[in-house]
């Protein structure tokens, strides 16, 4: 299993995957616009490998976009399928390349990969990979998912038990990238560990009414993409999914649960550093919470 870190780590290890791919790709797009990754797909194609697309019906602002993307990706030989609209997103940022699965925070967009803080897994783990082309079969298909491995969070399917679960199990500490921290069921569960004497902390963007005794950061030096937990120092979860409401029951967001201590140090080790450098928040928002498409900006 192996961490990535955004900006610092860049699209390497994605690149380096679909160049190296001999057996088959699958990938789930939400908004995309690298051309060295565009390329490196239709090179697979040429090469014999089979590469199969998952793009999402819509995103707020770059419908057109992803109309092109489908079609020049069409005309590379790619086979494309469009997400169906029975969700109000599909959000998930999946890629299986062989036998090698990574579950992102980041879309395949620029400003995600070389401006913004994100993380993302390389895992070869082989029941996190059958689970998770079982999940792109499903989508691409339209047809319902099951989950087949509780470390794999999917939402609306078992995002919220999950995570639910796995902040109920912090003993000493919370760390919390989230962009859109609002639902209130999970916004009660950080207010009993708060209470139970774990510490909590946040880094993130708007926090809506956080509970007392809870610390709250903005990201100063870089823009905040993340959706990650690191819970006691020695587990994590990254996703796609704020703690939101929309994005735990309405909508597909992909997400993985990590029991690997290092990689869970590795992620305190930059939480740390950015909250040093994060901003204090004087009080936490107050404001009703947007309309989802509001926030699509920020996706």
């Amino acid at each position: 299993m192996k961490l990535l870190i955004t900006p610092d780590d860049g699209a390497t290890a994605v690149l380096k995957a679909v160049r190296h791919a001999t057996k088959g790709i699958q990938i789930v797009i939400f908004r995309f616009d690298l051309a060295p990754l565009e390329q490196a797909l239709g090179a697979a194609v040429a090469r014999g490998v089979p590469v199969r697309a998952l793009i999402a019906n819509t995103n707020r602002g770059g419908e057109k976009r992803l109309r092109k993307l489908e079609q020049r990706l069409l005309e590379s030989g790619v086979t494309v399928a469009r997400t169906g609209d029975d969700l109000i997103r599909y959000h998930g940022k999946l890629l299986i390349v062989d036998d090698v699965l990574f579950v992102l925070g980041f879309n395949y967009t620029r400003l995600d990969i070389e401006r913004s803080r994100s993380f993302g897994i390389q895992t070869k783990d082989p029941r996190l990979l059958k689970a998770a082309c079982e999940l792109f079969e499903s989508d691409a298909l339209r047809q319902p998912y099951t989950p087949g491995d509780d470390r794999l969070v999917v939402s609306p399917e078992n995002a919220r038990e999950v995570l639910s679960d796995f902040i109920e199990g912090a003993k000493r500490q919370l760390c919390l990238y989230d962009m859109n921290l609002s639902d209130p069921r999970m916004m009660k569960l950080l207010e009993q560990r708060v209470k139970a004497g774990v510490e909590v902390r946040v880094i993130g963007g708007k926090v809506k009414k956080g509970p007392e005794g809870m610390g709250i950061r903005s990201m100063t030096k870089s823009r905040l993409h993340a959706r990650a937990i690191v819970r006691d120092g020695s587990r994590a979860f990254i996703g796609s999914q704020s703690l939101r409401k929309n994005e735990l029951d309405q909508r597909r967001e992909v997400g993985l649960i990590i029991t690997d201590a290092r990689i869970a140090s590795k992620m305190q080790r930059q939480f740390d550093a950015d909250w040093e450098n994060a901003k204090p928040k004087a009080e936490p928002a107050t404001a009703e919470e947007k309309p989802d498409s509001a926030r699509a900006s920020a996706e």
